[in-house]
Order: structure tokens, then C-alpha cells, then sequence
């Protein structure tokens, strides 16, 4: 499923427009982001937690030429999905 799809489904199951249910989704998507971004954690209970993450320096291999290189520390985003929706796709 794409964005597009996702905006025509919220807007059939939520009774509203494609273009408020795109402003929405767009919203929706904003504050998560800004939040992580701040380093806290957004939890939909049911759903999941979106965090971010500090991932340390560390040594790797470039693949091609098997010289060792540094990867420098940086911050991810993750994403922990929560009982709820676990164990919906464990059926």
C-alpha cells in the first residue's frame, strides 16, 4: 500500500475527503516526526512506539575492496511494534 492508497482508505473508513484525510495523514506523519526528532517517543498503544535511536561509532568493510572503514555515530529512527499488532500478524 502506498500514501495514496492509504489517504482513500482513511478517507472511506473515516466518512471524509480524500483531501482532508490527506491533511491528516500529512499532520499526523509532521508530529511524529517532529517529536522523535526532539528525542522523545510517540506510542500509539496497540500499535507501537516510534523512537530514535544513537547508534555508536564502529569499524566496517567496504564490500568491494574488503578495506576497513569507519561508520560514524549517528541517530536512527525505530519503530517497536506493540502487542496488539504483533499478535495480529502472528495469527
Amino acid at each position: 500500500m502506498n500514501k495514496e492508497e492509504l489517504i482513500s482508505e482513511i478517507s472511506k473508513k473515516a466518512k471524509v475527503s480524500k483531501k482532508d484525510a490527506s491533511l491528516i495523514l500529512s499532520a499526523t506523519i509532521e508530529s511524529i516526526q517532529k517529536t522523535v526528532k526532539k528525542g522523545d517517543k510517540v506510542t500509539l498503544v496497540g500499535f507501537g512506539t516510534f523512537a530514535s535511536k544513537k547508534r555508536a561509532a564502529r569499524n566496517g568493510r567496504n564490500p568491494q575492496t574488503g578495506k576497513a572503514i569507519k561508520i560514524a555515530a549517528k541517530t536512527v529512527p525505530t519503530f517497536s511494534a506493540g502487542k496488539s499488532f504483533k499478535s495480529l500478524l502472528s495469527k
